[in-house]
């Protein structure tokens, strides 16, 4: 029993491409993408103008998201004042709760 001979010959990719023949290409070629119509010099400093101003939407859009920041930092140095005198009692509060949670580690000494 002799073994089957799979072999297959070589194809060049190369010269397989070169015997069908020139490429059709479905799209532009680069001649067409040189010669596209390009804006003058003047069009293109209008559209720097115009993004140098920017859109309105934009420019409201920050201006009530800055109305709202400041808003939240209002209410958080209220907060923030308002909370220091009663920041003693915390102090006291947070004692008490490790005291407390001191005396059940002494209780279970295998946790």
């Amino acid at each position: 029993m002799g073994k089957r001979d799979n072999r297959v010959a070589y194809m060049n990719p190369i010269a397989m491409a070169r015997s069908r023949g020139p490429v059709q290409s479905s799209g532009p070629t680069i001649q067409d993408y040189l010669n596209r119509p390009r804006p003058t010099w003047e069009e293109v400093k209008e559209q720097l103008e115009k993004k140098k101003k920017g859109s309105k939407a934009l420019a409201e859009f920050e201006e009530k998201m800055n109305e709202n920041w400041k808003k939240e930092l209002e209410k958080h140095r209220e907060k923030l004042l308002s909370g220091s005198e009663s920041s003693s009692k915390k102090r006291q509060r947070k004692k008490k709760e490790k005291k407390k949670s001191g005396r059940v580690s002494k209780t279970f000494p295998f946790f």
